[in-house]
């Protein structure tokens, strides 16, 4: 008996081998879904670690500043004995709460005006999903946060890309590139102001010709603003979409608590306007997720008693180590960057062909004492195809120790692989 069991094993094989073999089809959609530029080297990340390597962590940004105090407290000191549904437009006191704070920073933003969100990611998939249909386009200033190509594509929407450029320090590109990009299909303007991945902060000027753009062409303009704050220069000030008169029903803000409280695991956002239709259909999305997370919700209430110290603090942390950077950075010789305003990004451009190959690389065939850094290769974060190729997105979210060592280790990987 045991010697037939081979044989009809492999019979068995063959027949099944003949036979036409039928799988499920994966959408078009999940098949054109981009890959994230900030997390698709993790596996070989993680495999330099288990090599033994320490990995400096350029390519995220995940603030290493500790959350406040009073919000960690809230979650701890919370007595909840049934972890219940929220409304799904948040709780009525952290929207309140959150409108005053608006108010507080001179931005005519009252609770009904805001819906939280999981997160500003959901936040923007809701503006997005309540001003478009498959099919429209949206212009977005490239280079732009990575994910929101994926947001688009999530929605059926085309990115419209107008490039702005290092050597233009990635200021707003001239107004009449835009106009000339409108088409029949558009149906809105999206920026990120202070912007990631470029840390470029728009002027009252650039925001105001945004502005009488959209009013022209009856079109919306979100504002990604989560780094508000996050402003180095004396003479640079934030200029928020909400504070534009003359575009309240054109006008989206997309807020967060990620950076601002160094909360990025929180996942509590906000979409803002004073356009109540939109609004109104923005509550029929929220709705159908039924409700935002509700620990996170108490700690992100909890943060709006942070004292203003703590923000002086961060910023000025955030300042001395975007000097670090852009001071080591231009000592390598090659590398082009533009020194940020806000946020805590910039784009680098490196004397190499290919950033993606040099980023895996840096991970799987380089390191300088035992140590090597992981960046992000920008191409990522532009919709134009082939544009970017040479550039990375460093985040300095590092101690200047770290960003002094991370630039000497990136230095020494550039003579390696160009040789």
């Amino acid at each position: 008996m045991k010697q037939n069991i081979g044989p009809i094993l492999q019979k068995k094989l063959q027949i099944c081998t003949t036979k036409l073999i039928i799988m499920p089809k994966i959408s078009n959609k999940g098949q054109q879904m981009p890959e994230s530029p900030i997390r698709k080297l993790v596996p070989y990340s993680e495999m330099a670690k288990k090599n033994g390597h320490k990995v400096y962590h350029l390519n995220i940004g995940q603030p290493d500043i500790k959350t406040p105090e009073v919000a960690i407290k809230a979650v701890k000191n919370s007595d909840i004995e049934i972890l219940e549904y929220s409304h799904s437009a948040g709780f009525d006191s952290y929207r309140t709460k959150l409108a005053s704070s608006y108010q507080k920073i001179g931005l005519p933003i009252n609770k009904e005006d805001i819906i939280i969100t999981t997160g500003g990611s959901e936040a923007l998939l809701f503006a997005i999903g309540s001003t478009m249909d498959a099919g429209d386009e949206i212009i977005i200033p490239e280079p732009f946060y990575a994910n929101y190509n994926g947001f688009a594509t999530a929605s059926g929407v085309k990115v419209i890309p107008v490039i702005s450029t290092l050597e233009q320090g990635f200021s707003l590109p001239p107004i009449a590139d835009f106009e000339k990009l409108i088409t029949s299909k558009t149906k809105a303007i999206l920026i990120c102001n202070p912007g990631n991945p470029t840390g470029y902060l728009y002027s009252e000027s650039e925001i105001n010709q945004l502005a009488e753009l959209v009013k022209k062409h009856d079109l919306f303009l979100i504002a990604d603003e989560v780094y508000r704050e996050f402003v180095y220069d004396d003479n640079a000030k934030h200029y928020s979409v909400m504070n534009i008169p003359g575009i309240e029903e054109n006008a989206i803000m997309i807020d967060s608590v990620s950076k601002r409280y160094s909360m990025c695991g929180a996942r509590i956002g906000c979409i803002v306007s004073k356009n109540k239709e939109l609004m109104s259909t923005a509550l029929k999305f929220a709705q159908a997720r039924l409700s935002p997370p509700t620990y996170e919700q108490i700690a992100s209430e909890a943060a709006l008693e942070t004292p203003q110290s703590y923000f002086d603090e961060v910023i000025t942390e955030y300042k001395e180590r975007r000097d670090t950077l852009i001071t080591e950075l231009n000592k390598i010789p090659g590398v082009k960057v533009a020194t940020p305003k806000g946020a805590f990004y910039c784009i680098a451009q490196l004397p190499v062909n290919d950033a993606d190959d040099f980023a895996q690389w840096l991970l799987e065939n380089f390191n300088f004492n035992g140590e090597t850094v992981m960046v992000a290769p920008a191409a990522g974060f532009y919709s134009s195809p082939n544009v970017g190729k040479n550039e990375v997105r460093i985040a300095y979210v590092l101690k200047k120790e770290d960003l002094i060592k991370s630039v000497q280790i990136l230095g020494e990987a550039l003579k390696v692989y160009n040789n």
